[in-house]
C-alpha cells in the first residue's frame, strides 16, 4: 500500500527527516513524499539513493512529488 507524506511548508531538515523515518518504518515497499523545494526535493533524493531505494519524481507547479520504492 503507498502512503504519502506531506511535507510541503517545512523546512530543512524536517521533510528530511520525514522520508528518513518512514524508510525506516517501512524497510520495503513503496512511499511518497510531496515537498515544494527543490533543496528537500534533492537532500531526500539523495538520502535514497544511498538508501538504495529507487526514486522517481514529478514537478507540478511548485511542488515535487517523489515516489520511492524498495
Amino acid at each position: 500500500m503507498e502512503e504519502i507524506r506531506d511535507a510541503r511548508g517545512l523546512l530543512c531538515p524536517e521533510p528530511l527527516l520525514i522520508a528518513k523515518q518512514e524508510m525506516e518504518r517501512l524497510g520495503s515497499g513503496t512511499f511518497k513524499v510531496l515537498v515544494n523545494t527543490a533543496a528537500a526535493r534533492d537532500n531526500i533524493s539523495r538520502l535514497a539513493k544511498n538508501q538504495k531505494w529507487k526514486v522517481e519524481v514529478s514537478e507540478n507547479g511548485e511542488e515535487y512529488l517523489l515516489v520511492l520504492t524498495k
